[in-house]
């Protein structure tokens, strides 16, 4: 993986994303070209449409990167690749759209546009069946040999096996393992010289899945193998890189203080952030406001009680405020006021407060939060103080989590679906983890970008 402004982006992906966005403009010169032809025009040279080129290229590719195009699922299918895409170059043109009714001078011919975009969908669907399954295959994945041979080295197995995985188990090394569970495992005793054995199985990194490091790390074989030019990682740093997610199984304190990370309260990046924050909020509170009133409309005939409704959460450094939502369950929802999980199909949401969480506009008063400074748009979703007071006593560093200020949207909400349990609570703790320790303002804009394709397909909306 290649790691860009503290995120790590797999090789296929990175590669993938720089020929899409060179056909992107190959597309847009193609429809120009074309459309120049067909009223008898002579095309100018392409110097003198550079940023129409760019606007038409850079809007797509964001498209795309905000549905999905990249995941998983649209490595190892086309059929799934090709309906994303289609979405994609749909939203870029609306996007478009809106960029060229702003800054007219970069404004392709809607003819144009047209052009560009079916040769996009020819060109960019003809890239991924002349590629594929190579982008997803062993190729670009790289060559792990593991140092253990207990339950964690089962998990590497398994995280390896997954549909998406970025790299390959070569090899497993028994390091005198209290409780082996890996049959294919060569004990270190067999095996001369430990760097001469990766060497040989050509690999890129090596994984020490130890259960017990005390007194039992290896460190001469260590030393050797990194001068070999091989990496050598530790559990928890390879599983937050793979995962996207802090493993609470395997860190522990002194990991969370020596390794990179925790800056989203340095200077310039909380200024950044505040700035976006408020110009973004500001301009989506006027934008948003029609939308607003035809949903206190709808909530008012739909079911008696109040249409908005205030709610106590735990913000930054664990205080409480207030935020604001439209109301999307009965009145009578929490009986004495305590506080209840929602659960998949709840019985307490109202018909109409259904289609407003589905589409997250239930979220869209939250602005005002932020707005005023108790949220910001990208962050941990701020629980409930009865929530939280549970979730402090039975999930190590539940705490940290806000040592950032909550959001919106956050990098465990496009991740993980909606959670009603401890386990799931855990699950998205790894998430708030990872974002509070690499926070950069990349990662906000990756996170802002693909909430579009949580709203587009809210699997997990409750």
């Amino acid at each position: 993986m290649i790691r860009l402004f503290k995120h790590y982006i797999p090789h296929a992906v990175l590669l993938l994303g720089m020929l899409d966005f060179a056909l992107l403009l190959v597309s847009a010169e193609l429809g120009w070209i074309v459309r120049a032809g067909q009223i008898g025009m002579v095309a100018e040279p392409i110097q003198t449409r550079i940023p129409e080129l760019l606007s038409f290229a850079a809007a797509l590719e964001l498209a795309m990167i905000a549905v999905g195009v990249y995941g998983a699922e649209a490595l190892q299918s086309l059929r799934f690749a090709a309906a994303r895409l289609i979405v994609a170059i749909a939203l870029g043109a609306i996007a478009l759209a809106a960029l060229f009714f702003l800054i007219p001078t970069i404004t392709f011919w809607r003819s144009n546009l047209l052009y560009a975009m079916g040769f996009a969908v020819v060109l960019l669907l003809m890239l991924r069946i002349l590629l594929g399954r190579t982008l997803g295959g062993h190729v670009f994945k790289r060559r792990v040999v593991v140092l253990g041979a207990g339950p964690r080295a089962a998990r590497l197995k398994a995280l390896a096996r997954a549909p998406g995985a970025a790299f390959v188990v070569v090899g497993y090394v028994g390091m005198g393992d209290a409780q082996p569970v890996m049959p294919e495992a060569i004990g270190r005793e067999a095996i001369n010289n430990l760097a001469e054995h990766v060497v040989l199985l050509n690999a890129s990194e090596v994984v020490l899945a130890l259960e017990e490091r005390r007194n039992a790390l290896p460190l001469k074989d260590l030393l050797r193998i990194k001068t070999t030019g091989v990496h050598v990682n530790e559990l928890s740093t390879f599983l937050e890189r793979e995962t996207g997610r802090v493993d609470l199984d395997s860190v522990n304190p002194s990991w969370l203080i020596f390794s990179d990370g925790f800056s989203s309260g340095r200077v310039f990046s909380s200024m950044f952030k505040r700035l976006f924050d408020v110009t973004v909020s500001l301009l989506l509170l006027v934008l948003v406001l029609p939308v607003l009133v035809l949903a206190v409309l709808a909530v008012k005939l739909d079911s008696r009680g109040p249409a908005f409704y205030r709610q106590r959460r735990i913000g930054l450094y664990g205080l409480a405020f207030d935020i604001i939502k439209l109301r999307s369950m009965r009145v009578d929802a929490e009986v004495g006021g305590n506080a209840v999980w929602a659960e998949k199909d709840d019985p307490r949401i109202t018909r109409v407060g259904r289609i407003l969480r589905k589409l997250r506009i239930d979220e869209l008063p939250q602005c005002w939060s932020v707005l005023k400074g108790d949220m910001s748009f990208v962050g941990p979703r701020p629980e409930r103080p009865q929530f939280v007071d549970d979730l402090e006593q039975q999930l190590p560093y539940y705490a940290e989590r806000h040592m950032v200020k909550p959001g919106i949207t956050g990098w465990a909400q496009i991740n993980y679906p909606y959670g009603a349990s401890i386990e799931d609570s855990r699950q998205k703790l790894e998430y708030d983890l990872y974002y509070a320790k690499n926070y950069s303002p990349f990662l906000d804009l990756l996170i802002l970008l693909q909430t579009v394709r949580v709203v587009l397909w809210p699997e997990g909306a409750r």
